[in-house]
């Protein structure tokens, strides 16, 4: 990553604090006080120990007593102050994590077919859950944490400077060693760490495909192949874990149960060898051991903040990679934008290739289709109709050569403008979890029911709806299960209907179907097709036979056949 890209990236990351800025500082504060009055303390117990003990006996018990209340006031504090920082700290965390989390949903709504082509399900719904949720919590503990443990590291260095040089520039020999150690296992942990992500990420990948196509993982009898596929990429990702706490249990237990419990030793004998040459008190021995604590508390927790660092900068890393993905170019400076569509289109020297293939698809392709016209494609499958046909609306953007609609290109009209007057019917369609009313008004969102059912009617839908339990009301299992593919496709054409746009593209839309079911859709697709400008791929005969030309396709070339009737 380039320099000016991690700044970038950094401002990216600062600028979701903004928000919050009121709650941030007040967070910190509260992290400051915390900190300033566990430092407090233990000169409270240092001036008990000291002065306190040197007093007569009857000012001495009212001293401690006096210091007591001091002490209790500053624990009641600094317990109201942490729990302020960890309540409202994890608040603002979970909202910034609510912006990202909107920020990145709406941004995959803008990428182009190509990203989708490429990028896997189970990795896209990592991105938006595990991942945000490991941001969020380096949101909020990280610079609290830093706060706390720089100001109660610095504070207690100074301290033990002033109780003991000699002894505390002992002690900070080791330092040096201990901060050395930390860096070189934060370098792993970030590798261990980035590749576990990237494991999760290929497991939520793999479990998306098996629910996803369960019926025909079951009609195949491939339960035992799903599972010992799943059971290797677990393995994976149990690998990367382990790998992960082998590294935490080395960084964790030197930096604790080494380095710290050797300053104390260190401490105790070096503090007891100025005790026997009357050089260092009692009390300031006392003082000297509880803020070594201080001093040495925060190292250990550097594994805990190293693992949260790696994990929430890895994903936030990804979080942009994703966020720095350009999107269709929805507006542009000279796009216009279209209000009516009369539905001429035409392709001239249209040449196409995907972006990870490296040959060409289609190739100097040149045609034109009137207004109100219909045109059928036929030609061998997997030559490119439905390609050609995603050209129009942009789905894909043209390599070279120009498509025209009315004699504006494509590539000039607003694309939410264009896409407006275009319906499509797909053979592979997809219908939404909830009711069959809110399915249909997915094609003109706040339709009135009057509109829905008129729709219906027209995709001869209404009949079968009217006939389920709770008719328009009825709410239809995940992907449509619950319906048949006829009925899936009437509601995908009413939608189309309630649309209303001057251009149709029907792809392969009865290719599934039997011929009861078929003759339905097609007395339903000859309703919407009336006075728009449709183009069909279909192989059937029957599919064809209403079209005004049929254009046979081979990739290279487009040639007109006669209708045979």
């Amino acid at each position: 990553m380039s320099h000016a890209n991690a700044n970038s990236r950094l401002k990216k990351f600062v600028s979701y604090y903004k928000p919050y800025t009121r709650l941030f500082w007040a967070d910190i504060a509260a992290a400051v006080i915390v900190s300033a009055i566990s430092l407090t303390l233990p000169l409270c117990v240092r001036y008990i120990t000291g002065p306190v003990l040197s007093t007569g006996e009857e000012t001495m018990v009212n001293a401690i007593f006096t210091m007591a209340l001091l002490m209790f006031g500053l624990i009641i504090v600094q317990t109201g102050c942490a729990l302020f920082y960890d309540h409202m700290g994890h608040v603002m965390g979970a909202r910034m994590e609510r912006d990202m989390r909107n920020d990145i949903f709406a941004h995959y709504q803008t990428l182009p077919f190509n990203f989708f082509d490429r990028e896997k399900t189970g990795a896209v719904i990592s991105h938006i859950t595990n991942d945000l949720l490991s941001i969020a919590e380096l949101c909020h503990h990280g610079p609290e944490d830093i706060i706390i443990y720089l100001f109660t590291f610095i504070g207690a260095l100074c301290i033990l400077f002033s109780i003991n040089a000699s002894l505390t520039l002992g002690i900070c020999v080791f330092l040096p060693v201990m901060f050395i150690f930390a860096f070189v296992f934060s370098k792993k942990l970030k590798k261990v760490y980035t590749e576990s992500r990237e494991r999760i990420a290929a497991v939520n990948s793999r479990v998306e495909d098996s629910i996803t196509g369960i019926r025909t993982v079951k009609s195949f009898i491939n339960e035992d192949l799903e599972t010992a596929r799943f059971r290797e990429i677990n393995e994976n990702y149990y690998r990367s874990k382990s790998a992960i706490y082998k590294h935490e249990a080395w960084f964790y237990t030197f930096i604790e149960s080494f380095f710290t419990r050797l300053i104390v030793v260190v401490t105790v004998v070096y503090g007891g060898i100025k005790l026997t040459g009357a050089s260092l008190s009692i009390s300031d021995l006392l003082s000297f051991l509880l803020y070594v604590g201080y001093l040495t508390a925060p190292l250990p927790q550097l594994a805990r903040i190293t693992a949260q660092y790696q994990e929430g900068i890895s994903g936030f890393n990804r979080f942009m990679d994703i966020m720095e993905t350009p999107g269709e170019k929805y507006e542009g400076k000279n796009v216009v934008k279209i209000s009516s569509v009369k539905g001429d289109v035409e392709f001239q020297n249209v040449s196409f290739k995907y972006e990870t293939g490296p040959d060409y698809i289609l190739k100097n392709l040149s045609f034109k289709v009137k207004a109100g016209e219909c045109i059928a494609l036929t030609g061998p499958s997997g030559i490119g109709k439905t390609t050609l046909c995603s050209l129009i609306p942009r789905f894909y953007e043209a390599t070279s050569g120009t498509v025209l609609i009315d004699d504006k290109n494509v590539n000039d009209i607003a694309l939410k403008s264009l896409r407006e007057h275009i319906g499509v019917v797909q053979q592979d369609v997809y219908v939404f979890s909830g009711t069959i009313r809110e399915n249909i008004a997915y094609g003109k969102p706040g339709a009135d029911d009057e509109e829905i059912r008129r729709a219906a009617v027209k995709a001869n839908a209404d009949d079968f709806i009217a006939a389920l339990p709770d008719g328009y009301d009825t709410v239809i299992g995940e992907r449509g299960v619950t319906l048949s593919g006829g009925q899936r496709q009437r509601l995908c054409i009413a939608r189309v209907f309630l649309k209303d746009p001057a251009i149709l593209i029907f792809d392969e839309a009865t290719s599934a179907l039997d011929y009861a079911g078929e003759q339905v859709i097609l007395e339903a697709l000859k309703n919407l097709a009336r006075t728009r400008t449709c183009f069909v791929i279909a192989h059937r005969l029957s599919t064809i036979k209403n079209a005004d030309r049929v254009l046979v396709f081979d990739g290279q070339e487009i040639r007109e056949q006669e209708k045979s009737e």
